[in-house]
């Protein structure tokens, strides 16, 4: 059995605390026929200068170094994209760098920009990701993202990520969902929650108003996910600013601490090496101790249907941030919620939920942000931006968009830039009638996981009010 030591469970520290600016989006769809991707890039930089009431010809005299993300240079015809963005947007000569790590790239891309601001090298860092998946078929569109899979062990298992995410689910059914009708229409749940809160989103690509029996009649995809459990393929462009304190305080008046861990971690179905759990500051061995007996076939970790990645992630990102708890600590997750399947799996390697149980998380409403069983606030709302499912995978954005959605309820702006009727207007979108303010009340701390194929990279990014920061924080 694997074992960690103390040097690599050890808690990152920052030399300087690193604070979130603004952060800003373009519309997200299927398709920008009209639009380069240059003009999404600047349409989420041009919200984030709006945001704190500048420019972004101001906001770009702060900025020091860049870091762009975006999956594939397939599907934009494009090397070195990130040279072409960083000339557009007006910010050459500054230095900056591209990162690719798959469906984390978003994720990865902020983890960058906080280092560097971090270790001081700047005061004031650029943050931004993008796709462009509309340019080539949806078929060939998978074949790309399923490229991002190890060939050798990844690929013979579904040959694009559904595949994998169906072998996953299936496993997990099995096992911690006891092959029961109900685990099933669980899933759903999902899928349903997700686009309907993606209907109040004016940036979100797929807002829907679905029933359990819609997603369970979708069209299969690769058993047991349907076409309604899945994510959506997406273009557009999300960015965020962060920066040392003084800087940030130059530029707002209400800026956010931010903390990043991140993890790896193959999927190697044939040989995944058996290894002790590392624990969540909830959590307790005693946990664990009978899992195997409580659902027999289960007992084998990180096994087959757990995202180590996560874990690790969270378990860096908690002890920088101070959380002891997440369903006490934290008021809303955004998750990545690539496919209804691996949403229930990630509330378990974050800790929300023990292994084997994420279902339940689901099932007692604490999910939703009014409990549909108790019409009261949800203990911890997930994915109010309707997720990936809902609102969009433009995968090096997504990450991104997810912090960004996580700033606007902390600085309680939500209501404001989704219920714009001019925003919705600009966007070529009539504001829904039913509109409703999802804004997470009073919220303080919030959690966003990015994450990559089957859980080989991902970034779990905490940002917090800063007169609410937790004891023992990094």
């Amino acid at each position: 059995m694997i074992t960690f030591s103390k040097q690599q469970l050890k808690i990152p520290k920052m030399s300087r605390d690193v604070y979130l600016v603004t952060a800003g989006e373009s519309e997200y769809r299927r398709a920008f026929p009209e639009k380069r991707q240059e003009e999404l890039a600047i349409d989420a930089l041009t919200m984030a200068a709006e945001l704190i009431e500048t420019t972004p010809a101001k906001l770009k005299k702060f900025i020091h170094t860049c870091y762009y993300g975006y999956f594939a240079d397939h599907f934009g015809d494009q090397l070195l994209g990130e040279a072409v963005i960083h000339d557009r947007l007006g910010l050459d000569p500054l230095g900056n760098v591209g990162v690719k790590t798959g469906g984390a790239t978003g994720g990865s891309t902020l983890w960058e920009a906080v280092k560097a601001v971090a270790s001081g090298y700047s005061d004031c860092a650029l943050a931004l990701g993008w796709e462009r998946m509309d340019e080539v078929p949806t078929d060939e569109g998978n074949n790309y993202i399923a490229s991002a899979a190890d060939k050798d062990w990844e690929t013979p298992m579904g040959h694009i990520y559904t595949g994998y995410y169906a072998v996953m689910a299936q496993r997990y059914w099995q096992i911690f969902g006891k092959s029961e009708k109900s685990f099933r229409e669980t899933m759903a749940r999902i899928a349903v929650k997700n686009r309907g809160y993606a209907i109040h989103n004016p940036f979100a690509q797929g807002p829907m108003k679905i029933t359990v029996k819609d997603v369970l009649e979708s069209p299969i995809v690769a058993d047991p996910l349907r076409a309604l459990d899945c994510c959506l393929m997406s273009v557009g462009s999300a960015c965020c600013i962060v920066a040392d304190k003084k800087t940030a305080y130059q530029l707002t008046n209400d800026p956010l601490l931010v903390h990043v861990g991140a993890g790896s971690h193959s999927l190697r179905v044939a040989d995944r090496r058996n290894m002790e759990i590392p624990l969540l500051p909830n959590e307790t061995k005693e946990q664990y101790a009978d899992l195997g007996k409580r659902f027999p076939g289960g007992d084998r970790y990180p096994g087959f249907s757990g995202f180590l990645a996560a874990r690790m992630a969270c378990h860096y990102a908690y002890g920088m941030a101070g959380v002891k708890d997440p369903t006490e600590d934290l008021d809303f997750v955004e998750l990545h919620d690539a496919f209804t399947i691996s949403d229930i799996q990630s509330y378990e390697d974050v800790g929300i939920r023990p292994y084997g149980e994420g279902r339940t998380y689901v099932e007692s409403g604490d999910c939703y942000i009014i409990n549909p069983k108790t019409k009261k606030p949800g203990k911890l709302p997930a994915n109010p931006s309707g997720g990936l499912i809902g609102c969009m995978h433009a995968v090096g954005a997504t990450g991104l968009m997810q912090v960004a959605e996580c700033g606007l309820h902390l600085w309680n702006k939500h209501a404001d830039i989704h219920g714009s009727e001019a925003r919705w207007r600009s966007f070529g979108k009539t504001k829904p009638r039913n509109w409703q303010d999802l804004t997470i009340k009073g919220a303080k701390r919030a959690l966003a996981i990015s994450h990559a194929g089957v859980g080989s990279h991902v970034t779990a990014t905490i940002v917090q009010r800063p007169e609410a920061k937790l004891k023992g924080g990094k």
